[in-house]
């Protein structure tokens, strides 16, 4: 297993602020027949399951929760593969668009109005 320092912190600072915010999700962290690494094999291999190669973050801080409530779970066997973290680019409401060059931007001219046609009324005088 090649888990990033970002993976292996980001895992254990959501296992951390879970276990603070739920009193029985602390239970379960502190169980001696768990560990960080072994929930790392656990991820890994509930991944190379699925023979998808693209999760949501929550996805992956599910099993790693799923590891540590599950007593069936075991101790898993290593896998070899790599992991990263990315996080995901969060938006700033108070930035402005990008410029845009003059080249970029289609000057077009407007045309004038169209002009309409005057009505006349016809008489009798005029046929």
């Amino acid at each position: 297993m090649k888990a990033s320092e970002k993976f292996k912190t980001a895992i254990e600072s959501y296992l951390i602020e879970k276990a603070q915010s739920d009193a029985l999700f602390a239970e379960s962290l502190k169980k001696e027949t768990k560990n960080l690494e072994s929930c790392f094999h656990y991820i890994f291999g509930e991944v190379k399951k699925t023979g998808e190669c693209a999760f949501d973050n929550q996805e992956i801080f599910d099993m790693a929760v799923k590891y540590y409530t599950d007593d069936s779970i075991g101790t898993p066997v290593p896998i070899q593969c790599k992991a990263f973290v990315s996080p995901p680019a969060k938006p700033d409401l108070f930035s402005t668009a990008p410029a845009v060059s003059e080249n970029a931007v289609r000057k077009t001219e407007t045309a004038p109005p169209p002009v309409k046609p005057v009505h006349k009324t016809l008489t009798l005088f005029d046929l």
